[in-house]
Order: structure tokens, then sequence, then C-alpha cells
């Protein structure tokens, strides 16, 4: 198996002579087998281990585990504990995907830290093959079913060519003592569903299906080389620049333009270009659904991913960075001024129409137009901030308001404000409106604001 590593490294120049290396080493039996197939190979590299303090104890006696293992064999060894649940809560993220963030942005700060090369990471080929599947179940394109590449920037992975049942024969056979974690046998977490549930069917279907699924990625992963590589000369031909503005014209967006719209609820070629543009600006999909259905009829509506804010004009869609005007206090203005936001947030100006319906959703504030007063400003909690909220007369502690909400101190903390410029509180993002900007039956027009979750 050392043979067949070296191999590969060389294949894909994972790793030059004079390298130095950080390893995510969580003591399991991937990252133990990788450990050791370094030493053997004679590769500098220093340990790297994150506790996310998930499994208790267990989390505990992995980072025993890995600290020993590095003391034993002489290797330096880095340790950090995160509050992965905090982190997930706030950024209404999972668990899987709050400790994927933290791990890789750490991993990063330390390599700058360090000096060091590249990050070397244990996946191997049953992981690709569970990604593929995860993917595919949340709707993924092309780009999120090519599956893992060997080298990702400085993110290398050197086992990705080996397949679980190799490791742990090699494990096994060089007498390498791991830590088992016993939730990879619980069916909780979707990947492990996928590999206790749905693997072990799929390689029924026929002999070698597995190695049919990675000679899949493979095309994959080329044909989407050539699709971003087509998309960035596409883009660069049709957006246009005007100073530190980024203008993209409707009339690249129509169908005529380059590809068939299909029918209502599917995707669709202009959807497609739109959303491949703005992705790379920090906007989700479900902001793009919103731009792309507004074109043509939302004239000055608004929408702010937390770096870049778009603007829906009469001709095109006009793209700025976000300039914030302190930490704390993002400003934010209509018309043909700058917004600022430091979430995803959606503003759109409603007419309110006999048949118009209230959108009754914490994510949503729809306000009367009329009762506000410009600029707008999103800023965190203050001590003595009071509010009306939404179904009272009165007026009311915004940290009572907390209390009553059952809000920890950190969600004190993270909760973002809307207010007006005369100070009052329109909005708890998230949470609850004010009762005094509510849309009555004198209200013309609806300036709608909506939290798009990342």
């Amino acid at each position: 198996m050392v043979r067949e590593f070296q191999q590969y490294i060389n294949k894909y120049n994972l790793i030059a002579e004079g390298d130095k290396l950080i390893l995510a080493l969580s003591g399991g039996i991937d990252s133990m087998v990788l450990a050791d197939l370094l030493l053997k190979s004679k590769v500098e590299f220093v340990a790297a281990h994150c506790n996310f303090h998930l499994r208790g104890n267990e989390s505990d006696g992995d980072d025993w585990f890995v600290r020993k293992f590095a003391e034993k064999r002489g290797i330096q060894c880095y340790v950090k504990h995160f509050e992965t649940e905090k982190y997930a809560a706030k950024y209404g993220i999972s668990i899987e995907m709050a400790a994927r963030d933290l791990r890789y942005g750490w991993f990063e700060q330390l390599r700058q830290q360090l000096g060091y090369d590249k990050i070397a990471v244990a996946h191997h080929a049953d992981d690709q093959a569970e990604t593929f599947f995860i993917n595919l179940l949340r709707g993924a394109g092309l780009n999120g079913l090519k599956g893992m590449k060997p080298q990702n920037g400085v993110i290398i992975r050197p086992l990705l060519w080996a397949s679980r049942e190799q490791i742990r024969k090699y494990a096994v056979e060089n007498h390498i003592v791991w830590r088992e974690d016993h939730t990879n046998v619980e069916s909780v977490y979707l990947r492990n569903r996928i590999r206790n549930q749905l693997l072990p069917v799929f390689d029924e279907l026929q002999p070698k299906a597995r190695q049919g699924l990675y000679k899949s990625l493979e095309h994959l992963s080329a044909e989407n080389e050539l699709y971003r590589a087509l998309l960035k000369e596409k883009l660069a031909q049709i957006v246009e620049r005007d100073g530190e503005i980024q203008r993209l014209p409707y009339s690249v967006l129509s169908p005529s333009a380059g590809g068939p719209s299909t029918g209502s609820g599917t995707l669709d070629f202009t959807f497609q270009l739109l959303f491949e543009w703005l992705r790379q600006y920090g906007f989700n999909t479900d902001q793009c659904h919103f731009i792309h259905e507004a074109i043509g009829t939302g004239i000055g509506n608004q929408y702010c991913s937390p770096t870049h804010c778009v603007v829906i004009g009469r001709e095109d869609l006009q793209l700025s960075e976000i300039k914030e005007k302190t930490d704390d206090e993002i400003l934010i203005q209509i018309g043909e001024e700058e917004i600022l936001s430091p979430i995803h947030l959606c503003f759109s100006n409603l007419e309110k129409t006999p048949d118009f319906v209230i959108d009754k959703s914490s994510d949503v504030a729809q306000l009367d137009f009329d009762k506000l007063k410009f600029p707008l400003t999103l800023r965190h909690w203050q001590h003595a901030d009071r509010f009306h909220p939404l179904g009272m007369k009165g007026s009311k502690l915004l940290s009572d308001f907390f209390v009553d909400q059952k809000f920890t101190e950190y969600q004190k903390q993270n909760v973002w404000l809307l207010v007006s410029a005369d100070g009052d509180i329109l909005w708890a993002v998230g949470y609850r409106m004010d009762d005094r900007f509510k849309i009555g039956q004198d209200t013309k027009t609806v300036f709608e604001c909506r939290f798009c979750r990342p």
C-alpha cells in the first residue's frame, strides 16, 4: 500500500520535495493510516486535532489519544477546542456543516501561522461515494456531484484512491492502533445512513458497482472543469463593469440569448446563468430565485448577501460590494444608494392590492413603507433597547423579550435589529417585528424585508 500511496502522490503532484504538511489527525483509522504512510514516506508534517465536544468523554479521549501518539512519534501536535453546537445555532446550519467550517477555517489559520505548504486530510474512495449520494439527494448540480478532487488549493487528499476495506486491512497488518467513533455505526446522520444502509444494497446490484461509480465521478469531474472554463469565458463576455458596479443586462438572460426556457417550476438556462454569476458573491439559491422572478416586475428591489448587494434595474441587474459603516452598525438605503447588510436579506417594495396576503413567517417583516424613516440600519442589541412586539399594544424592553423567548446569552449578542433613522426598532430579524409599523387598512406600499437563511 505504501507503493500505491506514493504513486498516487506522484501522479497528481500532491507533495513536492520540501513541502511541509499539516495532517488533520482525528485519531480514527483513516487519519492514523495516513499518518503512518506519511512517516514511512519521510514527509515532514505536524498534526492538528479538532475537539468539537460533541461526544462527551469520547471527544476528550480522542484528544488524549492523538496527543500521546504524537508525543511518542516525536510529532508536533496542535489541538483546538470548538463550541460546535453554538456555532451551528448561530448560522442556522447542521452540526456536520458547522464542524466542517470550523475545522477547515482553523487548519488554514494554522497553516499560515506556521508557514506550511499544504493540509492533508484522510478522505478515501468510499467517502467519495457517500458524498455523491448526499449531494444527489440534496438536488446538487454538476459541481456537487463531481466528487472531491485529489487537491483543492492547499488541501490534499492522498488516500482518495483507497477503499475503506484496503485501509482497514493495512491498519491490521501493520498493527496500527486507532480510536473507534461509535456514532459511525449509528444511522442518525445522513452520511451514516448512506454508508450503513444504501451502499450495501448498491454493491449488491452488480459486480464492481462501486468501481463504476468511481469512474463516473472521474468523468463528472472532467466535465465540470470544462463547464467552469466555458462559464468563466461566457461571464467575461456578458457582464459589464461600470466603475465598482457590475451590470448584467436582461438581454443576455432571454431564452434566445443562449438556451431555451422551460416551464414554470423548472430550472432553465437563464436562472442557471444568473445563479452561477451570483453564487461567487455569496448569494444562496433562494435569493437567486427571488432575483430571477423579480426581473421586469420588481424594479428597485434589493437583495444582499453578506458581502454584496444586487439592485433590480430597468435594463439590468446591478451588483456592488458592501462597504461597512462601522463594525457594529450597517447602513441600508433605498433607491440608487448603497445597501449594506451583514446577513442574507432581500428588500422589496410591494403594492398592497385588495388580494394581498400577509406573510406571517418570522423570517419576513412586511412594514408600512410610509411609516418608515430612511436610511435604515442593522445593528446588535444594546441595553435599554425597547420596542413594541407585534400583537402587543405597549412597549417592552428587548431584554425582557429575550427572556420570554428563552434566549441564551449567546443568542442575545448575535441577533440583528433593523432600525429606522429615528432609532425605532422595526424588526428583531428572524424573530418579531414592531407592531407600530405593521400593515394596516390605509397601507399603500409594503416594504418587505426577507431573511434568507444560508
